[in-house]
């Protein structure tokens, strides 16, 4: 039996209309993230025409998404699956599943934290705040170095002009 709820919600929170999708396939061979992917934006789209939440929501590949947007723009039929992904990791967080990807969510969160707090990004405290929480610490050292002494990550972070209008916005986002 299929799930309407389920496709309703999303539409719903994607302003989509996935019914519409009718598996040509064109969003999938375009996407630059389908290879890392376990189903693909077509096979996702499928399976949330047939109902199947749990399979959907604990999916890599909604955390995976790069939201190019690439998928969009190749539909005949105007379906934008960028907002549809963007829906389904909506539904886990607000639901408070567990994600299919959680350093992903982690790495989201952080970003969103440094943003908040300087008004920009500032990859350098952006990647010590994931090193630190994912306990992910050497995996990358050597990378980090060689662009910290070439001078394009900054070690101390620049604070925006725009600071308290950037955090009256997530004031007004929450």
């Amino acid at each position: 039996m299929i799930d309407e709820t389920f496709q309703q919600q999303v539409n719903r929170l994607a302003h989509q209309a996935i019914e519409l999708c009718y598996h040509c396939h064109k969003c999938t061979a375009g996407c630059p993230m389908a290879a890392e992917m376990t189903y693909g934006p077509d096979r996702i789209l499928r399976m949330v025409q047939f109902g199947q939440r749990e399979p959907v929501l604990a999916s890599q590949d909604i955390w995976l998404c790069a939201g190019c947007e690439t998928c969009g723009a190749r539909c005949p039929n105007d379906i934008d699956i960028a907002p549809v992904m963007d829906a389904l990791r909506h539904i886990v967080l607000a639901g408070r599943l567990r994600p299919g990807e959680p350093r992903v969510v982690l790495f989201h969160r952080l970003f969103l934290a440094v943003v908040r707090s300087t008004g920009q990004m500032h990859e350098a405290a952006l990647l010590g705040a994931y090193k630190m929480s994912s306990g992910d610490l050497f995996s990358d050292l050597d990378s980090g170095a060689k662009l910290v002494l070439k001078g394009k990550v900054p070690l101390w972070p620049r604070f925006s002009a725009q600071r308290s209008r950037v955090q009256r916005i997530f004031g007004r986002s929450r």
